[in-house]
Protein backbone atom coordinates (compact mmCIF):
# COMPACT_ATOMS: atom_id res chain seq x y z
CA UNK A 1 0.00 0.00 0.00
CA UNK A 2 1.46 3.36 -1.14
CA UNK A 3 0.64 5.49 2.57
CA UNK A 4 2.84 2.08 3.98
CA UNK A 5 5.66 2.91 1.41
CA UNK A 6 5.46 6.75 2.11
CA UNK A 7 5.47 5.75 5.80
CA UNK A 8 8.46 3.47 5.71
CA UNK A 9 10.36 5.99 3.90
CA UNK A 10 9.28 8.53 6.76
CA UNK A 11 10.43 6.31 9.32
CA UNK A 12 14.10 7.17 7.90
CA UNK A 13 13.83 10.57 9.49
CA UNK A 14 11.72 9.58 12.72
CA UNK A 15 8.89 11.09 11.28
CA UNK A 16 6.37 8.33 10.50
CA UNK A 17 4.24 9.08 13.59
CA UNK A 18 3.72 12.72 12.40
CA UNK A 19 1.50 11.14 9.20
CA UNK A 20 -2.09 11.90 9.87
CA UNK A 21 -4.99 10.01 7.99
CA UNK A 22 -8.32 11.04 8.36
CA UNK A 23 -12.09 9.59 7.38
CA UNK A 24 -12.84 11.72 4.66
CA UNK A 25 -11.14 12.13 1.70
CA UNK A 26 -7.83 15.00 1.07
CA UNK A 27 -7.45 13.76 -2.35
CA UNK A 28 -7.49 17.71 -3.49
CA UNK A 29 -6.70 20.70 -1.83
CA UNK A 30 -9.68 22.25 -0.89
CA UNK A 31 -10.08 18.30 0.68
CA UNK A 32 -6.79 18.25 2.10
CA UNK A 33 -7.34 22.05 3.73
CA UNK A 34 -10.62 21.02 5.30
CA UNK A 35 -8.97 18.05 6.55
CA UNK A 36 -5.98 19.41 8.53
CA UNK A 37 -8.07 22.72 8.66
CA UNK A 38 -5.82 24.87 7.48
CA UNK A 39 -5.44 27.42 4.26
CA UNK A 40 -5.72 26.09 1.34
CA UNK A 41 -2.30 27.64 0.02
CA UNK A 42 -0.39 25.96 2.85
CA UNK A 43 -1.31 22.33 0.89
CA UNK A 44 1.51 21.22 -0.85
CA UNK A 45 0.37 19.13 -4.05
CA UNK A 46 2.83 17.49 -6.06
CA UNK A 47 2.23 16.98 -9.40
CA UNK A 48 3.72 14.25 -11.66
CA UNK A 49 5.53 15.09 -14.73
CA UNK A 50 7.54 13.09 -17.55
CA UNK A 51 10.78 15.20 -18.64
CA UNK A 52 12.44 13.82 -21.19
CA UNK A 53 12.88 10.11 -19.84
CA UNK A 54 12.58 11.09 -16.11
CA UNK A 55 9.27 10.77 -14.11
CA UNK A 56 9.42 14.35 -12.30
CA UNK A 57 7.79 15.57 -8.96
CA UNK A 58 6.53 19.49 -8.75
CA UNK A 59 5.97 20.26 -5.22
CA UNK A 60 3.94 23.54 -5.26
CA UNK A 61 1.90 25.26 -2.65
CA UNK A 62 -2.22 24.65 -3.09
CA UNK A 63 -3.16 28.53 -4.45
CA UNK A 64 -0.26 28.43 -7.52
CA UNK A 65 -0.75 26.62 -11.12
CA UNK A 66 2.35 25.32 -13.28
CA UNK A 67 3.37 27.91 -15.41
CA UNK A 68 4.06 26.70 -18.88
CA UNK A 69 6.68 29.19 -19.76
CA UNK A 70 8.70 28.79 -16.37
CA UNK A 71 8.58 25.14 -16.51
CA UNK A 72 9.56 24.69 -20.00
CA UNK A 73 13.08 27.71 -19.47
CA UNK A 74 13.95 24.81 -15.89
CA UNK A 75 13.38 21.85 -17.50
CA UNK A 76 14.13 22.75 -21.50
CA UNK A 77 10.87 20.85 -22.03
CA UNK A 78 7.23 20.90 -22.14
CA UNK A 79 5.02 20.11 -19.08
CA UNK A 80 3.51 16.84 -19.68
CA UNK A 81 1.67 15.40 -17.07
CA UNK A 82 1.81 11.67 -16.21
CA UNK A 83 -1.97 9.94 -16.95
CA UNK A 84 -3.16 8.71 -13.37
CA UNK A 85 -2.31 5.09 -14.79
CA UNK A 86 1.11 6.22 -15.47
CA UNK A 87 1.83 8.03 -12.08
CA UNK A 88 0.77 5.10 -10.14
CA UNK A 89 3.28 2.81 -12.54
CA UNK A 90 6.09 5.49 -12.41
CA UNK A 91 5.77 7.40 -9.04
CA UNK A 92 4.40 4.58 -6.77
CA UNK A 93 1.49 6.25 -5.61
CA UNK A 94 -1.77 7.13 -7.24
CA UNK A 95 -3.00 9.94 -8.00
CA UNK A 96 -5.14 12.15 -4.85
CA UNK A 97 -2.05 10.53 -2.88
CA UNK A 98 0.92 11.69 -4.75
CA UNK A 99 3.56 12.88 -2.66
CA UNK A 100 7.70 13.22 -2.95
CA UNK A 101 8.34 9.85 -0.24
CA UNK A 102 8.64 6.56 -1.07
CA UNK A 103 8.79 6.82 -4.88
CA UNK A 104 10.04 4.58 -7.06
CA UNK A 105 14.08 4.96 -7.99
CA UNK A 106 14.87 7.53 -10.71
CA UNK A 107 11.83 9.74 -9.88
CA UNK A 108 13.20 13.64 -9.51
CA UNK A 109 11.63 16.07 -7.12
CA UNK A 110 11.86 19.40 -7.40
CA UNK A 111 10.34 22.20 -4.73
CA UNK A 112 8.50 25.39 -5.67
CA UNK A 113 8.85 28.53 -4.53
CA UNK A 114 6.01 28.73 -3.68
CA UNK A 115 6.10 26.95 -0.64
CA UNK A 116 8.90 29.04 1.25
CA UNK A 117 6.23 31.70 2.38
CA UNK A 118 4.76 29.19 4.89
CA UNK A 119 6.63 28.09 8.02
CA UNK A 120 4.78 24.85 7.39
CA UNK A 121 3.12 22.60 4.62
CA UNK A 122 0.90 19.69 4.37
CA UNK A 123 1.97 17.38 1.60
CA UNK A 124 0.46 13.52 1.14
CA UNK A 125 1.59 10.84 2.75
CA UNK A 126 1.00 8.56 -0.53
CA UNK A 127 -2.82 8.18 -0.10
CA UNK A 128 -6.38 9.96 -0.69
CA UNK A 129 -6.70 10.18 2.74
CA UNK A 130 -3.70 11.19 4.76
CA UNK A 131 -1.34 13.84 5.13
CA UNK A 132 2.04 15.40 6.67
CA UNK A 133 2.72 19.00 8.39
CA UNK A 134 6.39 19.50 7.84
CA UNK A 135 8.51 22.49 7.71
CA UNK A 136 10.30 23.71 4.37
CA UNK A 137 13.70 22.45 5.35
CA UNK A 138 11.89 19.07 6.59
CA UNK A 139 10.19 18.77 3.57
CA UNK A 140 13.39 19.30 1.43
CA UNK A 141 15.22 16.65 3.39
CA UNK A 142 12.81 14.22 3.48
CA UNK A 143 11.85 14.22 -0.17
CA UNK A 144 15.65 13.96 -1.41
CA UNK A 145 14.63 17.02 -3.27
CA UNK A 146 17.07 18.04 -6.14
CA UNK A 147 16.38 21.53 -5.42
CA UNK A 148 14.07 24.79 -5.72
CA UNK A 149 12.48 26.01 -8.91
CA UNK A 150 10.33 28.60 -9.35
CA UNK A 151 7.80 27.42 -12.08
CA UNK A 152 4.22 28.36 -10.46
CA UNK A 153 2.28 30.98 -10.81
CA UNK A 154 -1.30 32.80 -9.53
CA UNK A 155 0.47 32.65 -5.64
CA UNK A 156 2.27 36.03 -6.03
CA UNK A 157 0.77 38.97 -4.85
CA UNK A 158 -0.19 41.42 -7.25
CA UNK A 159 1.59 44.99 -6.87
Amino acid sequence: MSIERARAHLARFGAEGRVREFDASSATVELAAAAVGTDPARIAKTLSFMVGDTPTLVVLAGDARIDNQAFRATFHAKPRMLAPAQAEELVGHAVGGVCPFGVEAGVEVFLDESLRRFETVWPAAGSSNSAIELTCEELERFSGAHGWVDVAKGWREQA
